[in-house]
């Protein structure tokens, strides 16, 4: 009967999945995490840490979105509790984090004088390697 019980429960342990979501508005914008890229959007990323994550949006004709976003630790990961719900909860937990982005269009009036711009620094680029 003992033996049972502990082939019970090592199958029938669950664990903990851990999954981002993202998804822009205009879908099929390139995401980085933490200067890694990971997809197109709409995506899911699974994750294992918690904590902050570097996020960079980027699509052709729009504004790139570089900001930073936290996923929280829920209470049942916490330090003592983490192996109750890693270990020995019989069913597979799922900690999913959804984020949503608004991609502003890039305005192209602008061109001429984001031109300036990029050259004024390549020329202060280019002086201060001298």
């Amino acid at each position: 009967m003992k033996y049972i019980f502990i082939l019970c429960l090592i199958f029938s342990t669950g664990c903990v999945e851990r999954v981002i979501k993202i998804s822009s508005q205009p879908s099929g914008a390139l995401v980085w995490l933490n200067d890694r890229e990971v997809g197109r959007t709409p995506l899911a990323v699974t994750f294992t840490f918690y904590g902050d994550y570097d996020v960079v949006i980027r699509k052709e004709g729009f504004n790139t979105i570089k900001t930073s976003k936290v996923t929280p630790t829920p209470w049942y990961e916490k330090a003592g509790i983490d192996f109750f719900s890693e270990c020995l909860w019989p069913q597979t937990i799922i900690d999913e984090h959804v984020w949503s982005f608004e991609l502003e269009t890039l305005d192209m009036n602008n061109e001429a004088e984001l031109l300036d711009r990029g050259k004024a620094l390549q020329s202060a680029l280019e002086s201060s390697s001298e």
